[in-house]
């Protein structure tokens, strides 16, 4: 998948542990595992924006688009 979840990387640059950010923001560590490790369909914002207050990032620092030779074929019509 083009989209590359960096969460893991945030978590240790604020040395926060999953388990906690888990708590402070209400969802399941095994939700919170699903979303780190980019298995998931989505994301709500509701859910990214807390993740982004409670370790003072931007979505930007916790996504990025990896380009691949699939996209080429999808804006080409193969």
């Amino acid at each position: 998948m083009p989209i590359i979840v960096n969460l893991d990387v945030m978590l240790a640059r604020r040395k926060v542990r999953s388990k906690e950010l888990a708590e402070a923001i209400g969802i399941t560590e095994s939700n919170l595992s699903l979303l780190k490790s980019g298995r998931v369909k989505g994301v709500r914002f509701a859910t990214l924006a807390a993740i982004c207050r409670y370790l003072d990032c931007t979505p930007g620092d916790l996504l990025a688009y990896e380009f691949s030779d699939d996209d080429l074929q999808a804006e080409s019509g193969a």
